[in-house]
């Protein structure tokens, strides 16, 4: 979970021609799974994408993002660059410690078009409870390829892989029981 704070910010309305106040306010926000369905439902397009977001559709993903309800509309209007920034940062953490060795002869991604019914999809069939839709998505995505990785037949070895594995395997049992062969 990330904390921003808004500070108070004086603004003016062109239609009106008013100044307005928007006061200070701490907002807690979440990139998870719910917040992508909220914003693709409004936007009618996939969040996960090469596209760039205008500042409009930025500014919906974090409200999209809060935790807080009966927010000011307004408020998302004042948020300073600096604070954009740093939510940018939350979105691309991993939030978590794994790590994946990649394999070289995997297929790349390519242009797959991946929309939260997808992320659902993944999360149904690996059997991963719907209470993770909550979680941070890149760890959300770790436990989903996790449970890829571990569910996925093993991988057998080429000829020359096996032949290496049965050399160092013979020169330990040389070793270990003091014979020539």
């Amino acid at each position: 979970m990330l904390q921003i704070t808004i500070p108070r910010t004086e603004c003016y309305d062109e239609e009106t021609n008013t100044f307005f106040t928007i006061n200070e306010q701490t907002l807690h926000l979440e990139h998870s799974l719910i917040s992508i369905s909220k914003w693709e439902s409004k936007w009618h397009k996939p969040f996960i994408s090469k596209e760039d977001r205008t500042a409009e559709e930025t500014r919906d993903y974090i409200r999209c993002m809060t935790i807080e309800s009966n927010v000011d509309p307004n408020v998302y209007l004042a948020i300073p660059a600096s604070t954009l920034e740093k939510v940018k940062w939350y979105i691309s953490e991993s939030m978590t410690a794994t790590w994946f060795k990649e394999d070289k002869n995997a297929p790349k991604g390519g242009k797959k078009v991946i929309t939260s019914e997808v992320i659902y999809y993944w999360m149904i069939s690996q059997n991963i409870p719907i209470e993770c839709e909550k979680w941070h998505l890149n760890r959300l995505f770790t436990l989903i390829r996790v449970c890829s990785e571990k569910n996925r037949p093993q991988k057998k070895m080429s000829r020359k892989e096996h032949a290496s594995w049965q050399r160092a395997e013979n020169a330990r049992r040389q070793a270990a029981y003091h014979s020539k062969g």
